[in-house]
């Protein structure tokens, strides 16, 4: 197989298709494909999967890290740089970048090989359409339909450079019997909590992927982009259902501002009723670079911990696996 040093793909995205075909178009530059080659992703939880799938092949650059809101994240020079000597770019799409879409998009029509991962969801089951009719892009919350992302994520590594294929398709295999696991653990620790209390208040509505997979009843002050406005008869209305329920624990997270979180908070206890904050999410973003919340297993046993222990349900100490500090 012949390869350039940069590689442009054209992919062509089928309504209810799941995945996508890649095809290699050729540059004026030739030459061996140079190992590893590089791998540009908007966010940590692409960056993580894709490096698991990818390994000593590719490096893996990532453009948003921690605690950073993808939904309002503006491109720098340095990214644009950084995405103009990518080999390989991927992103999620379904508009979760926001205002970086256009410089992707941009890319794309200069050739570059640019794919938006969870996009191949579109028409499928596992898709979800918020309240403005938009797709919700946070996919990564069903571990089950992110499964089928890392699997597209796997097949474009495989299309890119198919001389190592078989690596790449048998670290899919390894790391899905890992994901097959924590859906697994996720659904046992959310079971475990008393039916009464499966309510998950958060900033901004990007956990209804969580809600459906693992029978939650997800309610969020602003929409599934943190670019909406949350409107005072929506936040009223979430009050008044907090005290009526008797619901325990609302949720901050680690990418969006708690403003709006402390307002329901005290809005309740103007009403008589003791709503805690029942810990900090990773919902757009993952934790730091380099330690366990930093990887998307890590981000999700820490949400599933985090949620279960909060709503009054079982969970070990350090978290599904152990791994998780008290901090």
């Amino acid at each position: 197989m012949f390869f350039m040093k940069r590689r442009h793909l054209i992919f062509s995205l089928l309504p209810g298709a799941l995945f996508t075909s890649c095809v290699q178009k050729k540059d004026s530059e030739k030459g061996e494909l140079t190992y590893p080659f590089e791998i540009t992703t908007t966010v940590g939880m692409i960056a993580d999967v894709t490096r698991e799938i990818a390994r000593e092949h590719a490096e893996v650059f990532n453009i948003i890290g921690e605690g950073i809101d993808p939904h309002s994240y503006t491109a720098t020079k340095g990214d644009i740089d950084r995405l103009n000597t990518s080999d390989l770019i991927l992103y999620n799409g379904l508009h979760l970048e926001g205002k970086m879409g256009q410089v992707l998009e941009s890319q794309k029509k200069e050739g570059v090989a640019v794919h938006a991962v969870s996009e191949d969801l579109l028409g499928s089951d596992y898709e979800i359409i918020g309240g403005s009719e938009a797709s919700d892009p946070h996919v990564w919350m069903d571990v089950k339909a992110w499964t089928l992302v890392v699997k597209e994520i796997t097949a474009q590594l495989v299309a890119f450079d198919p001389k190592n294929a078989a690596d790449y398709q048998a670290n899919f295999k390894s790391y899905q019997a890992k994901l097959v696991d924590l859906d697994s653990q996720a659904r046992r620790c959310f079971g475990s909590i008393p039916e009464k209390n499966r309510v998950l208040v958060t900033a901004h509505d990007a956990f209804s992927y969580l809600g459906r997979a693992y029978g939650i009843d997800v309610r969020g002050i602003q929409g599934i982009s943190t670019e909406s406005e949350a409107g005072l008869k929506g936040v009223n209305n979430l009050i008044n259902y907090l005290v009526s329920e008797n619901i325990p624990a609302v949720f901050v997270e680690s990418s969006v501002s708690d403003k709006s979180v402390k307002a329901i908070v005290e809005g309740a206890k103007a009403q008589g009723k003791n709503v805690r904050i029942g810990g900090e999410l990773f919902s757009d973003a993952m934790g730091q670079a380099g330690t366990y919340r930093g990887t998307y297993i890590g981000m999700i046993d820490h949400n599933v911990t985090t949620i279960t222990r909060a709503l009054g349900g079982y969970i070990p100490a350090q978290g599904i696996y152990g791994k998780l500090s008290k901090h």
